[in-house]
């Protein structure tokens, strides 16, 4: 597990974790956000309207509404990115992150305004008689680039395992089993049979589910993470002075937190802040391209509205959890995850500050500390060498090791700093930093609700992440559709609800490492495509308000009433 985690690490480090993948994400959003004036505040208000149906008309051709395929795009978005996403980013980068997630978000609402407008300018009508669409049909039919196209459908296909079937599923087993002691394999298992009833009715059964599920689940989260906000009041001050404070420096050395420097708060910001809310990573403009509408800068407007709701409403708020409570810096009792240890040959104090420095300067990857090689000694559970053991970026305590839930005594051979167990099923316990749903889940246990706060977390998790799971189904099948035909997507769900099972159990720390390659594989042709595409974004738009004006001549308009030039 190690082995495979260090090598997706590797790939993930030369394009989703670069800098130059972050740059080129922001770097996009910026564009559009100078080159269109800035749309996301100046269509916000109308764009209210627009999904409120406002400006409908009877002809208008698709198979969900307005309303309905923002639910199906947020359930899509709104999901472990928001619980664990969060969490992760907070953990690797320190409150930092949380600022870099917030501006991501700002600048996504004008990417998904681009990418939801030029997909459902291009969409088509599938052999079955519902409405395809995406980056993929922009690419061939405005570009003629239909490699690229291949390429970006292919990368979604490898997404839709990446971000919305196993990161999911992963943390919704992990949560149920910490709150209730459910066991992960019976929780994929009773998941995924209900997973392939929903996903085999199609985006019309889809959208009738998600348009419940995600008012009601947003509306639990808010008064479970009210009750965490209000319960530490004195501490929320602190909490968003902290997450601007060290916005150019990186974040400090504080309890058990190592400190993060500029670059790594940055980066996991951004990279996180995708994740939640997928903006430039082509994914939502599938589900907008079936809303009924007669042109598609309405669907574009509609789009504005989800990194809004999705990062700066629910990831802020769940940021503002986690720092209020403190928990994001405090060694807590868990099982340590297999991919997340590294053992250092030497002992290491944290409460030292010199050693905290070299702690820090190596989790950032500033510098190398020695790794252990050989064989541990383990007498009833305690190891006697002189070892630090590092979990989830922190120095681990009361280090005891189990077998078969068993004090374990013999040896562990390790390589460079890494377990290698065998078959012998040994694991780690101890007090360390989380990460992830558990950190969140800790969280909400800090509230007026106590320990039934980590209650609604996992429900609210397993809302969240299988709306998810169920709206990248979709996104997968039409990329499918696309290379090869609707009957090949039978197939696909079959491969779809398998992969979910399988996740259930599957190392968590994999699974996140995974989900940051599968993004950015998908991410990178739609960012190229719309940018090749950016004139014709310009001059759609300026068509829409002209023809909206003389539509609705009595409304009022964000843009003059003067006709403006057709070309950038």
């Amino acid at each position: 597990m190690q082995e495979l985690n260090e090598i997706l690490k590797t790939i993930d480090s030369l394009i989703g974790g670069s800098q130059w993948f972050v740059l080129l994400l922001l770097g996009t959003g910026l564009f559009f956000t100078f080159y269109l004036k800035f749309p996301q505040i100046r269509y916000f208000r109308h764009a209210l309207r627009v999904v409120r149906g406002k400006y409908d008309k009877d002809e208008d051709v698709g198979d969900t509404s307005h309303f309905q395929a923002l639910a199906t795009a947020l359930s899509g978005t709104v999901g472990t990115g928001n619980i664990a996403g969060v969490a992760l980013a907070v953990h690797l980068g320190g409150p930092a992150a949380l600022f870099w997630m917030i501006m991501t978000a700002f600048l996504g609402m004008t990417t998904k305004f681009v990418e939801v407008t030029l997909s459902h300018k291009y969409r088509e009508q599938a052999k079955d008689g519902s409405i395809a669409g995406g980056p993929m049909y922009y690419m061939k039919n405005a570009l003629n680039l239909k490699w690229l196209a291949a390429i970006f459908a292919v990368a979604t296909i490898i997404s839709s395992f990446g971000t919305g079937n196993m990161p999911q599923i992963n943390s919704i087993a992990n949560s149920l089993e910490s709150t209730f002691g459910f066991d992960k394999m019976f929780t994929g298992a009773v998941l995924a049979i209900i997973l392939g009833f929903v996903i085999i009715g199609g985006i019309k059964r889809i959208a009738k589910v998600t348009e419940k599920l995600v008012p009601f689940m947003a509306v639990v989260y808010f008064i479970g993470a009210l009750a965490v906000i209000l319960y530490n009041i004195e501490n929320i001050v602190p909490s968003i002075i902290s997450i601007f404070a060290d916005v150019f420096s990186g974040t400090a050395a504080t309890g058990g937190f190592l400190g993060a420097s500029l670059a790594f708060a940055f980066n996991r910001g951004v990279n996180r802040g995708l994740f939640s809310n997928e903006a430039g990573q082509g994914s939502a403009p599938i589900a907008h391209a079936a809303a009924r509408a007669h042109e598609p800068v309405s669907e574009g407007l509609v789009a504005i509205l989800e990194p809004f709701i999705d990062t700066i409403l629910i990831c802020t708020l769940t940021g503002l959890v986690l720092l209020s409570s403190g928990v994001w810096q405090e060694k807590i009792e868990n099982k340590f995850q297999e991919a997340d240890i590294v053992l250092l040959d030497g002992a290491y104090d944290d409460a030292n500050p010199e050693d905290k420095v070299k702690l820090g300067d190596h989790l950032n990857q500033e510098s190398q500390l020695p790794l252990f090689n050989g064989d541990l000694t383990v007498t009833e559970g305690r190891i006697q060498d002189a070892v630090t053991v590092i979990h989830a970026r922190s120095v681990a305590e009361d280090v005891h090791v189990q077998i078969s839930k068993q004090p374990y005594t013999g040896k562990v051979h390790v390589e460079d700093g890494m377990l290698k167990t065998g078959d012998k099923e040994i694991v780690l316990y101890g007090k360390s930093l989380m990460h992830s749903a558990p950190l969140t889940a800790e969280a909400f246990k800090r509230s007026f609700l106590g320990d039934y706060g980590q209650y609604i977390i996992s429900i609210g998790l397993l809302l969240f992440a299988f709306s998810t799971a169920i709206s990248w189904s979709y996104y997968g099948g039409r990329a499918v559709t696309y290379l090869f035909g609707s009957d090949a997507v039978k197939y696909y769900r079959v491969v779809y609800v398998l992969g979910f099972f399988l996740a259930a159990f599957t190392d968590t720390t994999i699974i996140w490492t995974l989900s940051g390659v599968a993004i950015a594989l998908m991410t990178i042709p739609n960012l190229v495509g719309i940018l090749m595409l950016s004139k014709e974004m310009k001059q759609t738009n300026q068509e829409y308000w002209e023809q909206f004006r003389s539509e609705w001549p009595d409304e009022k308009t964000p843009e003059p009433g003067a006709k403006l030039k057709s070309n950038a």
